[in-house]
């Protein structure tokens, strides 16, 4: 299943440890926004395929987070909250590029998630989902999905 600002898979390699990395482009439309790329990371994951997933963002303006998909005010809320800390407009910040609030609010959120894999199968809370979040778009943007482990023989 493709989510709006999903291209596909830029590129697949395997890595030392018998899993794979996958590059997957993320388009983001607004200034702030988070995109769900939950279907797009399972995507990437082999039937069979048990182990590790971790998600990694590979930019200082954007992050990642795991939360809530089922309730779009969740999203919403979190936005609205991140600006209220770090508003985008801040006589104090010095960063010549005038994004500083972005730099800020990925450091918050961090540059990777992690998530166990069993049998192919994301092990995800039934309400959770995988968000990159934009803070300095609109963009196009890259996220490395890495996978550590392997095929389950039965």
């Amino acid at each position: 299943m493709m989510f709006d600002g999903f291209a596909g898979p830029s590129a697949v390699s395997e890595n030392l440890s018998g899993g794979l990395n996958v590059q997957l482009p993320v388009k983001t439309s607004k200034h702030a926004e988070f995109v769900d790329i939950t279907s797009d990371v399972r995507d990437t994951v082999p039937a069979g395929f048990s182990g590790i997933c971790m998600v990694f963002c590979m930019h200082t303006t954007a992050g990642l987070t795991i939360n809530e998909n089922a309730d779009p005010s969740v999203v919403s809320d979190l936005l609205s909250e991140l600006e209220r800390l770090v508003p985008w407009r801040n006589p104090e910040f010095r960063h010549m590029e005038g994004n500083s609030a972005a730099h800020v609010k990925s450091s918050l959120l961090g540059q990777s998630v992690t998530v166990p894999v069993e049998d192919g199968h994301l092990v995800l809370g039934t309400w959770q989902g995988i968000y990159f979040c934009e803070f300095d778009g609109p963009r196009s943007r890259r996220v490395t999905v890495q996978l550590v482990g392997g095929l389950v023989k039965v």
